[in-house]
């Protein structure tokens, strides 16, 4: 049947809140210019609310009656007086709303000498909100259009809808619904009806309502009627979304939706628009847009038929307050009807079951019930199933009263392997444990029933987990003095790509340093951070520091730990206990305590963490990754050898007996190729960390004690400050001037070198080599790695390249950054 060519409109009560409200509504259907338009109008914002409130107050506080109708008079007075200019005018629309505000007046009198409230006096009551918004959208477009502008009409819809009821809600009678609109839509009809939401007729006649989100069902059924061309339904957001903006941020508009992907959505909590109100619609493929009243340039969304989109997953929603109830007991086993026994008893207790998983074995049956209904639920299962829980058949009935349910949406989930897949493993990444799965035939829902207090989390990884919305990580920064400032350059630089081409969002969420913390609500804005730390930072706490990082609402979180404090670094353990990432250079946790050390990766798996720590030796380059790679694949590994530290492969490559070693020394911490305490390298502390980190990624029981160290910090200097230090140590510059030319006079150069032996133990010192030696020849910040193993024995694997300074250094953490993004499922 073709289509008609009337359009239908429906605008709710938030579009309908004040005067100006009223002005934006007529300015949008005076600015449509099809020729015949059907608007659907609900109560002003929060008049139903008020007028129960009403019905509420005459069955026990009558003294709130009168307040309350004076409430409603003065507003809706105030209302009309700001929109009709003229006397004549005001006074038409308020001589009939002060007649129906007598009757309700009446009415409620009624009520209060009974002290109940019947459901049709409580349906008439509350429907006189639609009565008084229409006929006043009724008049001012009337105003608006002037006496040779379009028709407007004004139709009380219980005049056209007839509504029975049976166990599925309001049902329409169509053939008499039918009649009554043929009388005024007719062919020669043209301009705008103004029609009641809400309310109705029933077949005897009387008055009723179509219940909560009535005036939706109402704009359905008469585009149904119309045989409409379309239906817009006008609301306070810019469309369906893809998940609840109030707890994703980064939610979007979904801009085609098809019937059975808006009715799961709406099943599932999303509250645009009402499962029911599509039925009508869909019977006659009208489409449904939903539409910004406030932001009109807004797209929207359409709902409707569409060959399948590219777009797999439309959206993830919730549904909170949700208990899960449990029924088991091995008399269940085989036992035809157990099924049929337990629903019939929560249908006859008058329960809405929101979802069902049973296992293929039969031994339980798991549902969720609103919490509200779970007392009475399990009082019914109790009693039905009396017999055979005393007879222990039935051994238990749970209810775990602190659940939510996810559910993913998507008609693209038929027949594509991999999702179900991809939204558990979203949430074992976020921590969030799934209590209860389920997913119809149609495959165009998974639902998963997860603890309250995670469901903000879950929904947010899921959304991520499925491109909705940027991968998102958020980022705790410790540090940020060489290595840690030149990191977040680095990331400002790329954010808006990794972004852009692989929906990928690091938000820099707090940034410590020793004394001082810096936390944003979203993100620090890293072009400012240094200033915004000095204005907005405050006394460091560890704890909250902790806490706002790893914000309940965002799916995870990492530290990116880029001090040499063991302070620190004897934080992971908390943060990996909580579910926190560590990303470092930090060489301290990995090279502490065998205790400790066996601690931190028992914590990390127990609590599934994840620990990188690839800049921990030669800064950027791949020597861990190369290790393990060897190792994993079954490679024995002999020997380790070389150059790990750069700050010293400097030193010695620059000096050349012409500069004094002190100055060598001080230069180089002033261009950040130091540790910030020179010492820690020139102790040789350096470079046996790296040693103990490599040891142990060998599988060595390795600790400091197990190795030869030579350090270059004379023993007068070891404490103190540090530029005190730099003061004194021109005072050794001649020692080290003698080991120079004793090295150069037979040919040699000095290099600091690191060596560990697969049988046990391992030297760190100052070697005299011969010039051409792998190790003589190298750039000047270079680390250079030798890998000896049984498949590299006769020519050893060398991995050499810069292995300090503060970019190469923050280039490798941000790389390990990355690649923990892609361990959690983000795009690459």
């Amino acid at each position: 049947m073709a289509k008609s060519d009337w359009k239908v409109h429906k605008f709710g009560g938030s579009s309908l809140a004040d005067a100006d409200c009223f002005r934006r509504v007529a300015a949008i259907l005076l600015e449509d210019q099809a020729p015949r338009q059907a608007v659907v109008v609900s109560a002003m914002g929060q008049m139903t609310d008020a007028l129960l409130g009403l019905v509420t107050a005459a069955e026990g506080n009558q003294q709130e009656i009168e307040p309350g109708l004076e409430a409603i008079r003065s507003r809706y007075q105030a209302t009309v007086n700001a929109l009709m200019d003229s006397e004549k005018s005001i006074a038409r629309v308020l001589d009939v709303f002060e007649t129906e505000l007598s009757d309700a007046a009446d009415l409620l009198q009624a009520i209060s000498l009974v002290r109940v409230a019947p459901d049709r006096s409580r349906d008439l009551v509350a429907g006189y909100g639609e009565l008084w918004s229409t006929r006043l959208l009724g008049c001012f477009l009337e105003q608006q259009c002037g006496e040779n502008g379009r028709p407007i009409k004004w139709v009380d819809a219980r005049t056209i809808l007839v509504i029975d009821r049976d166990e599925m809600g309001p049902a329409v009678c169509w053939e008499e619904s039918g009649q009554n609109a043929a009388n005024y839509f007719r062919d020669d009809t043209v301009g705008i009806v103004v029609m009641t939401g809400y309310i109705a007729s029933d077949p005897g006649g009387l008055h009723t309502t179509l219940g909560r989100n009535g005036s939706d069902f109402s704009a359905s059924i008469l585009a149904a009627l119309l045989n409409a061309e379309s239906i817009t339904i006008w609301t306070d957001v810019d469309g369906v979304m893809s998940a609840d903006p109030n707890r994703v941020p980064d939610a979007t508009v979904i801009e085609q939706l098809s019937y059975n992907e808006a009715m799961e959505l709406a099943y599932f909590g999303a509250k645009v628009i009402h499962p029911q109100t599509m039925a009508p619609a869909i019977s006659h493929t009208i489409p449904i847009y939903i539409r910004n009243t406030f932001n009109t340039n807004a797209g929207g969304s359409r709902i409707g038929s569409f060959e399948l989109s590219d777009q797999k997953i439309k959206g993830i929603t919730t549904v909170d307050d949700v208990a899960l109830l449990n029924l088991e007991g091995a008399g269940m086993i085989g036992v035809p009807g157990t099924a049929d026994r337990l629903f019939s008893a929560l249908r006859t207790a008058g329960i809405s079951v929101i979802l069902i998983s049973q296992a293929s074995s039969e031994h339980s049956i798991c549902f969720a019930v609103p919490s509200s209904d779970a007392g009475r639920a399990e009082d019914a299962i109790t009693q039905a199933f009396s017999t055979e829980l005393e007879q222990g058949q039935i051994q238990s009935i749970g209810a775990n009263l602190q659940c939510s349910i996810v559910a993913v949406v998507g008609d693209g989930m038929a027949g594509l392997p991999g999702v179900a897949a991809r939204f558990f493993n979203t949430l074992s990444n976020a921590g969030i444990n799934i209590r209860a799965i389920a997913q119809g035939s149609s495959e165009r829902n998974i639902s998963a029933v997860v603890e309250r207090k995670d469901v903000t989390r879950a929904l947010r990884a899921a959304h991520s987990g499925f491109y909705l919305s940027a991968s998102t990580i958020s980022v705790g920064l410790i540090g940020p003095g060489h290595v840690g400032s030149v990191l977040l350059s680095q990331m400002a630089q790329q954010m808006s790509r990794l972004q852009d081409e692989f929906s990928l969002d690091f938000r820099i969420r707090g940034i410590a340093t020793s004394s001082r913390m810096l936390l944003a609500d979203k993100r620090v804005d890293l072009e400012n951070w240094r200033s915004l730390l000095d204005e907005y930072g405050e006394p460091l706490d560890w704890e909250r520091f902790a806490e706002h990082v790893n914000a309940d609402h965002l799916p995870h979180a990492v530290m990116v730990d880029c001090s040499a404090s063991e302070q620190v670094a004897s934080r992971y353990l908390d943060w990996f206990r909580s579910g926190i990432h560590v990303v470092t250079p930090n060489k301290k946790a990995h090279s502490g305590s065998l205790e400790f050390y066996d601690q931190l990766y028992a914590e990390r798996r127990q609590h599934g963490a994840y620990f990188l720590y690839e800049t921990t030796v030669g800064a950027a380059l791949p020597v861990i990754d190369t290790l393990r790679h060897l190792r994993e694949t079954g490679d024995v590994l002999e020997c380790i050898d070389g150059i790990f530290s750069g700050t010293l492969a400097y030193l010695f490559n620059v000096f050349d007996g012409s500069t004094p070693f002190s100055t060598i020394v001080s230069e180089a911490r002033d261009s950040g190729y130091t540790e910030p305490d020179p010492r820690d390298d020139l102790s040789g502390m350096d470079v046996a960390r790296k040693l103990i980190i490599l040891g142990r990624e060998m599988g060595m029981r390795l600790s400091l004690e197990d190795l030869e160290i030579e350090s270059l910090v004379p023993e007068k200097l070891q404490d103190g400050a540090i530029e005190d230090f730099l003061v004194d140590l021109a005072a050794y510059d001649e020692q080290m001037l003698d080991r120079w030319q004793a090295a150069d006079d037979n040919g040699n150069v000095l290099r600091y070198v690191g060596r560990l032996d697969s049988t046990g133990g391992g030297t760190v010192r100052l070697e005299a080599l011969p010039a051409n030696h792998i190790f003589a020849n190298m750039n000047l910040t270079d680390n250079i790695v030798r890998f000896a193993s049984q498949r590299y024995n006769e020519n050893a694997l060398v991995v050499q390249g810069p292995g300090a300074g503060p970019e190469v250094t923050a280039s490798g953490v941000f790389a390990d950054l990355l690649r923990l993004a892609a361990y959690l499922g983000a795009s690459r």
